[in-house]
């Protein structure tokens, strides 16, 4: 089964691009099948991976930005794959 984990966080105003550059340093212990970084107005980012793996598999994920990077608390959402 494919998982894809979102991971979406919205910039203090201006540093969306700090958040970006962030968000793509972040390494994690294991690494997914894909990953990709996006970025939208409103300095939002969003980090999509994808893993071979159970839809309740314990997987690694994107920490939560320290200091004041972020306006509010990071959103994450869990998704499996469906045959079209």
């Amino acid at each position: 089964m494919t998982v894809a984990l979102m991971w979406e966080a919205r910039a203090t105003e201006g540093r969306g691009e700090e958040l970006l550059a962030w968000a793509r340093s972040q390494s994690l212990p294991t690494a997914p099948l894909r990953r990709e970084h996006f970025r939208a107005p409103q300095d939002r980012v969003l980090v999509i991976t994808w893993w071979d793996a159970a839809y309740d598999a314990d997987l690694p994920e994107l920490p939560e930005p320290e200091g004041e990077l972020v306006t509010r608390a990071v959103h994450r959402w869990r998704f499996e794959a469906v045959a079209d």
